[in-house]
Order: C-alpha cells, then sequence, then structure tokens
C-alpha cells in the first residue's frame, strides 16, 4: 500500500478540482478589480483625492502588512487543525526579541531573524499545550497571550530601563531597514496622478504607492502571501499538512506523521506572527512600545475568517482594515464619509441581487 497522499489515475481526473481553484482565483481577482474601480468612481463624484493618492496606499500597507502575517499564521495553524488564538501573544514576543537583537548587535535583519524565532517560540508552545497534551486551543491561546506581555514587561524591566532612550514600556531607537523602490515613477506618472481623470489617475496614485518609500520587509510580508498558497495547495507537503486538519485518520492511516506536521505548523504561525511583531516594532515604528500589537493579532483572526481561511481572500480582508485605519489616521473625515456612501452602495446592490435571486426561485417553483 503506498504511504504517499498522491492521487494515481488518468490525467484529466483533476481537472475539475483545478477548474474550481481557478475560478476561485479569478474570483479574488474580479472583486479586487471592481472594489477598485469602485472606490475610483467615489473618488471622482466627491472629489476626495484621499481615497486613492499615494499616501493613503503606503499607509494602508503599513497598516495591513502586520495584520496580514498574523493572518496568514492563522491559516498555516487553522489548516492543520489548530486554532491559534496565540497569534497576539507571538507578536509581542516578535516586537519586544526583534527590538533587544536589533539593538543589541545594531542590526535590523538580527531583529528580525530573532523576532521571527520568538514568535515561533510562541507557536512551538502553543503545540506542546494542544497537540501533546490536549490543552483547549483557545485556553492555552488565551494564556500564551497573557504571558508574552507580562514576559516582556519583565524583560523591559532587565534590558532597557539602564538604556538611553529606553524604559520600563518601551526600548531604545532601532535601526532601521533599508527601503526601496522606484522614485522616477512618481514623477513619470505625477501629470497623469494630477489630471484627476476618472481610473487612469487612480491607477497612477496606485503605482506610484506600491513603488515609492516601500520598506524590505514589506516586499518580504507581500511575497509570502502567494508563496503561501503555493506551499499549501500545490505541493505535497500542502496536501498533507491541509489533510491533517481536515481528516487526520485518514491521513495517518495512508502513513502521514500527523503529529509531525501539525507541530511544524504552528511553529511556522507563531514565525509569521513573530515577523508581523518585527514590523510593527522597526518598520511602522522605530522603538518597541509596550502594548503595541493594539489586538491586531485578533484582527488578523477575523482577515483570516473573511478570507475563507485562503491568502488571497485574507489579502482583501487585511487590506479592508489596513484603507480604513490609514484614512482614520490621516484625518480624512470627508474621505470617511465618501468610502460610507460606497459601502452603502455596495449593500443596495447586493440586497437587489438577493432579492432577484430569490424572486427567480420562486418563479421556477
Amino acid at each position: 500500500m503506498s504511504q504517499d497522499l498522491t492521487v494515481t489515475g488518468p490525467s484529466a481526473a483533476p481537472a475539475a478540482p483545478a477548474r474550481r481553484g481557478a475560478r476561485s482565483r479569478w474570483r479574488f481577482v474580479s472583486l479586487a478589480l471592481a472594489a477598485f474601480v469602485a472606490l475610483a468612481g467615489v473618488r471622482a463624484i466627491t472629489g476626495q483625492p484621499m481615497l486613492t493618492s499615494p499616501g493613503t496606499i503606503q499607509a494602508t500597507l503599513a497598516f495591513a502588512v502586520p495584520i496580514g502575517l498574523a493572518g496568514l499564521g492563522g491559516v498555516w495553524a487553522e489548516r492543520a487543525g489548530i486554532i491559534n488564538i496565540g497569534l497576539e501573544g507571538m507578536m509581542v514576543l516578535g516586537t519586544w526579541f526583534g527590538a533587544y537583537f536589533a539593538y543589541t548587535l545594531d542590526n535590523p535583519w538580527a531583529g528580525l531573524v530573532a523576532g521571527v524565532l520568538g514568535g515561533m517560540a510562541g507557536g512551538l508552545i502553543h503545540a506542546v499545550a494542544t497537540v501533546t497534551f490536549g490543552v483547549d486551543h483557545i485556553v492555552s491561546g488565551v494564556a500564551i497571550n497573557i504571558l508574552a506581555v507580562g514576559a516582556m514587561r519583565y524583560l523591559s524591566l532587565l534590558f532597557f530601563v539602564d538604556t538611553p532612550g529606553g524604559g520600563a514600556a518601551q526600548s531604545p531607537q532601532l535601526p532601521e531597514f533599508p527601503q526601496i523602490g522606484l522614485p522616477f515613477v512618481a514623477q513619470v506618472l505625477a501629470p497623469v496622478r494630477e489630471s484627476g481623470t476618472f481610473l487612469l489617475a487612480d491607477t497612477a496614485s496606485l503605482i506610484t504607492g506600491l513603488t515609492t518609500g516601500m520598506s524590505v520587509v514589506t516586499l518580504l510580508a507581500i511575497l509570502l502571501a502567494p508563496l503561501t498558497f503555493a506551499v499549501l495547495w500545490h505541493t505535497p507537503f500542502g496536501l498533507r499538512l491541509r489533510s491533517c486538519g481536515e481528516n487526520p485518520d485518514a491521513a495517518e492511516s495512508l502513513g502521514v506523521p500527523v503529529y509531525a506536521y501539525k507541530f511544524t505548523a504552528v511553529v511556522f504561525s507563531g514565525g509569521f506572527a513573530g515577523m508581523g511583531g518585527v514590523f510593527l516594532a522597526m518598520v511602522a515604528s522605530s522603538v518597541y512600545q509596550e502594548g503595541q500589537t493594539g489586538g491586531r493579532g485578533y484582527i488578523g483572526l477575523a482577515a483570516m475568517i473573511f478570507g475563507n481561511w485562503r491568502p488571497g481572500g485574507l489579502a482583501m480582508g487585511a487590506g479592508l482594515f489596513g484603507f480604513t485605519d490609514a484614512l482614520q489616521v490621516r484625518g480624512g473625515g470627508g474621505a470617511v464619509h465618501a468610502l460610507l456612501l460606497l459601502i452603502a452602495l455596495a449593500l443596495l446592490v447586493g440586497a437587489a441581487a438577493v432579492l432577484a435571486v430569490a424572486a427567480r426561485r420562486t418563479r421556477g417553483t
């Protein structure tokens, strides 16, 4: 009997699942394009350039990346059958360990590695508690969240109090990651942005925001979403990992080491959350501060559920949360009102579509 989860048979057999996967991907792309076009239309009607300005795009990325990284951690854990409520605590571990080693070694990359490893350590604790000892997933995650805050406070008292600029609740100034971009793009597209033309000006603003002043960590985080999709849905490793979450008994009967895959998924989950913590401490800010995560681990879980436990939908959910935060922080009161108009129109169209479908079904019966 084969010990591998490899499906044998005619080459045409996987055609239907492949078509479903392609339709799902195109659905995400279509929704994203439709949302952008609608946003551009609201910008043109209301005259609120902040809705699609390059600054708003950059701020959206800054707010969306830590949420998206926490959500990716949730995807890895939950696809293996483990609920990771402890993402918030793992992000806290990432913020502190990233800040400490970046400051001590005066190297931001050392901070990134340390923050990821700190988050992975939290994931390992969660895996030992839930997989090995069968502790309730929620109880273990909440315990990690509580203990992480207290432990990092204690470590701050030990290591940051006597440092210049540091204290019991914050670290000294941290080294920064390099930024990448294409500065000439902003100059070339400036006339198009200033023209205010529907969709053209908005597209130019989007391109400018995505190609100027981007941290290297931001680019790495963006690339992790398609990489996660490729690993979990297009490799034998991903197939086995997802089988451990969907039907662990069947996976074990085929020789898959279920416990090992669950451990791997939860540890990777903590690493993603730790990277999100490093982003908050060293990219979104330049110091570690107590309470810096601000519940983004929980918001990441919400974005993951919004995205149907898939990286593409998660990216859309994180972008939505990040966009609303960006408008709020940038003080765009008028832009927020315009966004509410867009949401109201979307709800109206959705309600009309539901009523139309219900009417057709009624006539069919």
